[in-house]
């Protein structure tokens, strides 16, 4: 059976694992580590992409992200190939770092928040990497220590998540200490490690009661939320499909917008692909970014490959993308008569 492809738009609420192929080390070392973070960190502020957990673990990783402007894909994607490439140099090592497919559950927020955001930061501490709760607050590979004030990463939303445990700082730290430490003693929780009926609606218990009483629930192995939820975030699915299908027929691919868009401005497609800075030509280089990502649903790679730009200046180019098309009209620039 052919996997299912991924559910994302701007706003989705994704937790994200990542694991080392066959179970191989990603992070050898607190330099592999740092450098890590380093790039995480430069790649969601320049992406617009709140972070609100994580934590980095031997041969695994768990993220709690928000989708900005740039798709989650192509956030994940610069990280990752960056990383490996890091990786395997300084290592003198060839090959895959990580499984081909990092897992991505999307999850219902005001639900699923606080659950995660503890059973992502209890990780180190489920693994034996640090011994309690005390040991844990400081340990620097987790976004625990920065809620806990220990540790400073401007890119991890830490007052996002405070707010949910209080109005104050100090109380909502103490609320929030009380309640990973109530996850501590709750033990492992794998209904928040994926989607689908049987998580979403809270184990078999949950489940038979549902059944027993006749209501349909509605769910999907990529989502993590109630049936109402699930509901939603597929119609919006099932439409962003259909106009990119749409757009598709009308036989918009990558060459056709890039030439749409050039008319569009009165600009030549040398124009596009030449990599200026001039204020106009950077504009409708952010419209095709932006509308190329989201409405044709193209790679970052094969933006960059064809504008002959960086990946992350299309990350860059695609954060500013919604801000030209509040002025100009899509339909108007993917017209087929210009």
């Amino acid at each position: 059976m052919p996997r299912q492809s991924r559910i994302d738009a701007p706003g989705a609420f994704h937790h994200i694992i990542i694991r080392g192929i066959e179970r191989t080390v990603i992070f050898r070392d607190d330099k592999d580590r740092e450098s890590f973070l380093d790039r995480l960190g430069d790649i969601l502020l320049e992406s617009s992409t709140p972070c609100y957990a994580w934590s980095l673990l031997s041969n695994h990783s768990h993220f709690l992200l928000r989708t900005g402007e740039v798709p989650i894909a192509n956030v994940m994607r610069r990280v990752l190939t960056g990383h490996a490439v890091t990786f395997n140099r300084r290592h003198r090592r060839h090959g895959h770092l990580f499984q081909n497919r990092y897992k991505s559950i999307l999850c219902e927020e005001d639900v699923y928040l606080k659950e995660l955001v503890r059973y992502i930061h209890l990780n180190p501490l489920r693994a034996g990497l640090v011994k309690d709760l005390g040991e844990l607050g400081p340990y620097p590979y987790t976004g625990h220590s920065v809620l806990m004030g220990k540790t400073k990463r401007d890119w991890h939303d830490r007052d996002y998540v405070l707010r949910y445990f209080g109005t104050s700082e100090r109380h909502a730290k103490n609320n929030y200490l009380s309640f990973v430490a109530e996850g501590v003693e709750k033990g492992r929780s794998p209904e928040l490690v994926g989607g689908g009926l049987l998580r979403s609606v809270g184990g078999w218990k949950s489940l038979k009661e549902l059944r027993d009483s006749g209501e349909k629930v509605r769910a999907d192995e990529r989502i993590l939320g109630r049936s109402e939820f699930v509901e939603r975030v597929l119609k919006e699915a099932d439409e962003n499909w259909e106009r990119k299908s749409s757009m598709r027929q009308r036989g918009i691919d990558l060459p056709q917008l890039v030439e749409r868009v050039a008319g569009y401005f009165s600009l030549e497609i040398e124009d596009l692909k030449s990599g200026s800075k001039v204020s106009s030509i950077a504009k409708a280089r952010a419209v095709l970014c932006y509308v190329g990502a989201r409405q044709l649903g193209l790679t970052g790679i094969s933006l960059a490959k064809e504008l002959g730009v960086s990946p992350s200046a299309v990350s860059r180019a695609i954060v500013r993308g919604p801000k030209f098309l509040e002025q100009e009209n899509i339909e108007a620039i993917l017209s087929e008569s210009q």
